[in-house]
């Protein structure tokens, strides 16, 4: 009788685990090859430093742990498999102590029951809020510490000591986890779908301790894994129709205009061409890269002037691939504006590594070096931007160095050698101006003949070319 009552739990055990790691391996499925770009997106606008008054200041705050864990999670997103496997591992956690909880209050005994599934509920919906890019980390971790802190409290033998136990642990629970606001980027927000979860991973574990007697032992293993599919169909269900892949595609083409990845958008567009304006601005820019942009302009989707050097907008997104539109160019100080914009527009008001490095770039090229110095010290206390700011903090003040470096030269060059009042709207005078005063930018050519025949200016056109091969 005993063996077989072992022989059960044993079974019971592997479907149970079997069923957690099936969910785990959806999780990094969906993030590693469906959303990747929402994990570059949430790395990008954030500057995780290895820094104690950095480090202090997040901490000190109620909340302040689970924001700060999420925040060191989180600049593993830059490498989007490595931030699909910490989100797995962080939802099977959630599900396993849900799990666990009810056995915890029951003295050992096991779930595996028509309810078992319930126990997937709290991972599944901090899924669903993951798949909003305003949704951060250290939500998901304030309700794995708060988990944590209530399987402690009842491992502890009833009584005096247990009292004592849940008494220490609410002004520390509250410390860790609760009262965070930096669990949505947007602070007037109030994240449902989180302290939904929160919620459940709360309550159903007490649910599943009062039902559990309803399943028939008999057949406990079937029914364990049918409460499983039901509850993954259900809610997997909600999360591939809440997931948002239109921004997912935007998000795609503004990280590889960011990486610079050239080819990569053009071999992208050519499959599908983009629909949106980040993905048009995009596209030009990869198309003069190439030198192709005035020649085949009109075999691409155009958005208008949209498409081509947008006006800046006061958002955190929008004007960054216009920004390294304005970088490639050589157009330096609008550039640095931009990004400084962008960043300063972050809704929770963090900085951002990938605005940190172009704006110690741009000061760099323009001289300003004690400027450029205090971004690349920055940079030093992170873990993945470390590298790049010792290779180019050695630059700083060498003139020599920076005229023979292939893209600080060159776009010292193609700068702007007089100052003018710059608005908000690209005019071809502008673009003529970068042109004229260094005519190998072949990028500033490119992008004002495209302007002309997006405007259908031909006297514009005629013009240019006139006063092109005049000065040849």
């Amino acid at each position: 009788m005993k063996d077989s009552l072992s022989t059960s739990h044993f079974s019971l055990f592997t479907i149970e685990a079997l069923c957690t790691l099936l969910f785990g391996v959806a999780v990094l499925l969906f993030f590693g090859l469906a959303y990747p770009h929402h994990l570059h997106y949430q790395e990008q606008y954030q500057l995780f430093l290895f820094d104690r008054g950095y480090i202090w200041e997040i901490a000190r705050q109620p909340g302040g742990i689970a924001d700060l864990l999420g925040r060191f999670c989180t600049q593993f997103f830059l490498f989007a498999w490595v931030g699909a496997t910490i989100i797995s591992v962080l939802l099977m956690a959630v599900q396993l102590l849900t799990l666990w909880l009810p056995s915890l209050l029951r003295g050992g005994a096991g779930v595996g029951s028509a309810f078992y599934g319930l126990t997937f509920v709290p991972s599944f919906l901090l899924w669903l809020f993951l798949l909003d890019e305003h949704a951060l980390l250290g939500g998901v971790w304030a309700v794995l510490l708060t988990l944590l802190t209530i399987c402690g409290c009842i491992l502890v033998p009833k009584g005096w000591r247990r009292r004592i136990a849940i008494i220490v642990a609410i002004p520390i629970l509250y410390w860790m986890a609760l009262g965070g606001s930096h669990y949505y980027r947007y602070p007037t927000v109030f994240p449902t779908l989180l302290y939904a979860a929160w919620l459940s991973a709360i309550v159903l574990p007490l649910a599943v301790r009062v039902c559990h007697r309803w399943a028939n032992a008999s057949s406990r293993n079937v029914i364990t894994l049918c409460s499983f599919m039901l509850v993954a169909i259900v809610m997997g269900s909600f999360v591939w129709k809440n997931a948002n892949f239109k921004a997912e595609k935007v998000m795609q083409y503004d990280f590889m205009a960011c990486h610079q990845q050239w080819n990569r958008i053009l071999e992208t567009v050519n499959k599908e061409k983009p629909n949106n304006q980040i993905g048009v601005t995009v596209q030009n820019l990869a198309l003069a890269m190439h030198g192709l942009l005035a020649d085949h302009l009109f075999e691409y989707n155009q958005n208008g002037l949209a498409g081509l050097l947008p006006d800046v907008q006061s958002d955190a997104t929008s004007p960054m691939p216009t920004a390294e539109a304005f970088y490639q160019l050589g157009m330096i100080n609008v550039a640095q504006r931009t990004v400084f914009e962008a960043q300063e527009a972050i809704l929770d008001f963090q900085k951002s590594g990938r605005c940190y490095k172009r704006l110690a770039q741009t000061n760099l090229i323009n001289g300003s070096y004690e400027v450029a110095r205090k971004y690349l010290t920055a940079l030093k206390k992170t873990l993945f931007y470390r590298e790049w700011a010792n290779e180019t903090l050695p630059l700083l003040g060498n003139e020599e160095a920076i005229a023979k470096h292939p893209e600080y030269g060159r776009l010292r060059q193609c700068a702007y050698n007089n100052d003018f009042y710059f608005s908000d709207h690209v005019t071809p005078e502008m673009l003529e101006s970068l042109f004229f005063s260094n005519t190998d930018n072949h990028l500033a050519y490119q992008y004002l003949v495209a302007y002309y025949m997006l405007t259908g200016d031909r006297e514009g056109y005629t013009q240019l070319l006139l006063k092109t091969s005049t000065k040849q």
